[in-house]
């Protein structure tokens, strides 16, 4: 899994897995002047996965499957929180196979799993959980703007 693959939000992956193909939804949430944000980000994903027929889950695998989805929810907005001063805008794509997760903020910083990773202590779990639960992950700056934007990708369970 890459950790620093540069495919900007929204792009054609080059395997045509998650890019603009027929049946793709995209669901936008700007967190301007919002508090309360990672229950906000989590409950915004939580309608979208009812809306694109992710809920209510028919099986336990499907189950796991959504909850993954607003596991790595919770914790690219977190990060955004500690690390960048907040999120700006959190995005969410799904094409029946793949669903996208970006979480655009201000922040300089490069997230990256903690290592080596100590499953014992407090803290630094958040990027290592989305590397474990993801297909692939990565971080897209634009020369000259600040901030980046966090994406993840998350593969859709077996119906």
């Amino acid at each position: 899994m890459s950790t620093t693959r540069p495919v900007p939000p929204g792009s054609p992956e080059p395997s045509g897995a998650s890019g603009a193909t027929a049946g793709r939804q995209v669901r936008s949430l700007s967190f301007d002047g919002a508090s309360g944000v990672v229950p906000l980000a989590r409950d915004f994903a939580r309608q979208a996965l009812y809306a694109w027929g992710w809920l209510p889950a028919d099986g336990a695998d499907q189950r796991a499957a959504a909850e993954d989805v607003l596991l790595v929810v919770s914790e690219l907005v977190t990060n955004a929180c500690l690390h960048a001063e907040g999120p700006d805008e959190m995005r969410l794509a799904c094409d029946n196979k793949v669903i996208r997760v970006e979480v655009a903020d201000h922040g300089s910083g490069q997230p990256s799993p903690r290592t080596p990773h100590r499953a014992g202590r407090p803290g630094g779990h958040g990027m290592f959980i989305v590397q474990r639960l993801c297909l692939d992950w990565g971080v897209v700056r634009t020369p000259g703007v600040a901030g980046k934007t966090v994406w993840a990708e998350l593969g859709a369970a077996p119906v």
